[in-house]
């Protein structure tokens, strides 16, 4: 059961302090680090949720901790597959040893691979 004035504490603290720990985010807010988890876990689930009008969206933000597209990936918590779609895509056609034709090609290998592991979950 979440607790609504302990979670918006939480959802307060995170967004003041957005590169807190999750022990500094426990010890302000005087609970323990699994239930910070589970807030934030709530709270992610719910902004992924939410729709944009089709412009810019909050969503589309960096973090203030992101200096390169490796920082992106892991903040996302992306998968291998997902990760070399994201590269791929972020660097289609700029280099010299992956054509935009190599690229596309990557991109597609890695989205079925990805296709065909979230069929075997459901």
């Amino acid at each position: 059961m979440i607790n609504k004035t302990k979670a918006v504490q939480i959802f307060s603290y995170t967004k003041k302090n957005p590169d807190a720990t999750i022990q500094q985010i426990a010890a302000e807010v005087g609970t323990s680090t699994s239930y910070v988890l589970r807030v934030q876990k709530l709270v992610k689930r719910n902004l992924d949720a939410s729709v944009s009008d089709g412009s810019s969206a909050d969503y589309y933000g960096l973090p203030k901790n992101c200096k390169e597209l490796q920082d992106l990936i892991s903040h996302k918590d992306m998968n291998a597959q997902m990760g070399e779609i994201f590269r791929s895509c972020y660097r289609y056609g700029q280099v010299a040893h992956s054509k935009k034709l190599r690229d596309a090609k990557k991109i597609k290998f890695y989205a079925e691979a990805e296709i065909k592991r979230l069929e075997k979950l459901q």
